[in-house]
């Protein structure tokens, strides 16, 4: 199997690349260890930056953030929620750093202007009515499963290959060039050589072991940041502390649930697989909330997860605070000595499409290409159209919830017959044409695809009750067999135990204690896999 370029890492840098370079006229093959979204992509906190985060302190990250932000509000409109974003101040913050912060994103081009306290409590009613005064500015919310599916279905659309479960395990090279991978099937076990002219290594913290196998050195710093899921969403804006980006300072909505993060602390390279929140993150976190927010010392957190930066290590900060966010575009032919060699790491998800365009820029340097980038320009399926094909007709609550995730792409859905509106999932409205959907169209072939295609089980009930239906739906579409979908449904659930049982406590752990035994007395389900290891 040969290609032009083969992108490793199916994070959304990765999808964006894929992307990019098919529509540059390359043939590409995209490989992904597991699912897609499987690392730092699916586990952030999905704020869309305006930039004014890291104005003071990165402001070259910053003027990357408004040049993207305002790029993808056009081409991914149906992934964002437009919400816009507040800093605010609190007693005992720094008066100074607001004037400080606002004269750094006028100096970027951050559209900021400031309000006072009460203002702020107009837009933001349940905000801490200490508040004293407020930036406003451009932030959103960003679906990243969205984003990423969205950019893949326009890669394989145009000719690209998609390998999920593919894991390139070293690189292959002839005279000083890179021409390839090794990667083996984790389903079948099997090891096939996949050849290029180009491999890009997008793989994110996990870049640093492909590079190894080559004897280059990239010094990543495994910066994990830990957020919390809360069952409501008090505010409509994006919520952020008046202050120098610290640990739970970020409140951000999305779509029916809220998103508290965040903190950032070091972790050991063995770590970055099953990267698991420590109960003081979460307490920091759980605090931090309930001074932004003070309704939310008494709501219910959902979960919590962890996510892992790939940042590039410049010195011995312990945090990774001080390490900048900016875009890494490295052609290891230009700084090694090994061509056909491109890795792009750093960044954050708002500048992922700047960050493709920039390796498939490199990419096409070794190639001899001119043609220039068009992902600046072209919509991705579902921001193509703001209508459907009957703009006289409107579409119901299941529809419209569908659109949400979807945007136009609800037109290639088969809403008609009587069971295309029965429900899956009753706490994200997910019907049962949306779940085929996910499967004939964006590939969704277990429960944890099926998640991140339709935001099926991340709602209030986690998948307690929605999960074993959707299992027999798959069973159903021929997308496994009863077999297969009993060990999915476990792995499913184990994975959603881990998230819940860090913030188990009172009444969350009574819930916790009878949704296990529900499924494993009621359902069949037997002792939940390595359920062991998360005491």
């Amino acid at each position: 199997m040969e290609y032009d370029v083969i992108v490793v890492g199916g994070g959304v840098t990765g999808a964006g690349v894929a992307r990019d370079c098919v529509l540059r006229g390359l043939s590409v093959l995209l490989l992904e260890h597991g699912d897609l979204c499987r690392g730092a992509t699916g586990r952030n906190h999905g704020l869309l930056h305006s930039g004014a985060r890291y104005a003071v302190t990165d402001p070259a990250s910053a003027v990357e953030c408004v040049r993207e932000n305002a790029v993808l509000r056009r081409i991914a409109a149906h992934c964002i929620d437009p919400c816009d974003g507040l800093f605010i101040n609190l007693p005992g913050d720094d008066e100074q750093y607001r004037s400080t912060l606002l004269q750094a994103c006028r100096d970027v081009g951050i559209d900021a202007r400031e309000i006072d306290g009460a203002e702020a409590l107009r837009l933001e009613p349940k905000l801490n009515p200490a508040v004293t005064a407020a930036l406003v500015v451009h932030d959103a919310s960003i679906d990243p499963f969205a984003l990423t599916l969205a950019n893949v279905l326009d890669a394989t659309r145009h000719g690209a290959t998609v390998l999920t479960d593919h894991r390139a395990d070293r690189l292959l090279t002839s005279a000083g060039h890179v021409n390839g991978v090794i990667a083996t099937n984790l389903k079948t076990g099997e090891h096939h050589e996949l050849h290029a002219s180009v491999v890009v290594n997008a793989a994110g913290i996990w870049g640093q072991q492909l590079l190894d196998s080559i004897g280059i050195t990239l010094t990543m710093y495994p910066a994990q940041g830990t957020m919390l899921v809360y069952a409501t969403r008090p505010c409509k804006h994006v919520i952020n502390r008046c202050r120098r980006p610290s640990d739970a300072d970020l409140l951000v909505p999305d779509h029916r649930v809220s998103i508290m993060g965040t903190t950032s602390v070091r972790v050991d390279a063995e770590d970055i697989d099953a990267p698991l929140p420590t109960p003081a993150e979460v307490r920091t976190i759980m605090d931090g909330a309930a001074v932004l927010v003070p309704s939310l010392a008494e709501t219910r957190v959902l979960r919590a997860y962890a996510g892992v930066r790939p940042l590039v290590a410049t010195d011995d900060d312990t945090a990774g605070r001080r390490l900048s966010r900016g875009i890494v575009c490295i052609n290891h032919g230009e700084r090694d000595g090994v061509k056909g060699l491109v890795t792009v790491t750093g960044g954050k998800l708002a500048t992922y499409r700047l960050m493709a365009e920039m390796a498939t820029d490199a990419v096409c340097r070794e190639l001899g290409i001119t043609k220039r980038c068009l992902t600046a320009r072209q919509p991705l399926p579902g921001s193509d159209r703001t209508r459907g094909n009957d703009p006289l007709r409107v579409p119901g609550a299941t529809e419209r919830a569908a659109m949400t995730r979807h945007g136009a792409l609800v037109n290639e859905m088969s809403l008609r017959g009587p069971q295309a509106n029965a429900l899956v999932c009753e706490c994200m409205t997910v019907t049962r044409a949306e779940v085929e959907f996910a499967v004939k169209t964006l590939g969704a072939h277990n429960l944890a695809s099926l998640r991140q295609c339709t935001r099926l089980g991340m709602g209030p009930c986690q998948g307690k009750i929605c999960a074993c239906r959707a299992a027999n739906l798959l069973v159903e579409l021929g997308v496994m067999t009863p077999e297969q979908a009993i060990a999915d449904l476990k792995n499913f659930f184990h994975e959603r135990r881990r998230g819940q049982q860090r913030v188990a406590f009172g009444q969350s752990m009574r819930e916790a204690a009878l949704v296990h035994g529900m499924f494993v007395g009621l359902c069949g389900i037997n002792r939940l896999n390595h359920e062991q290891d998360d005491d």
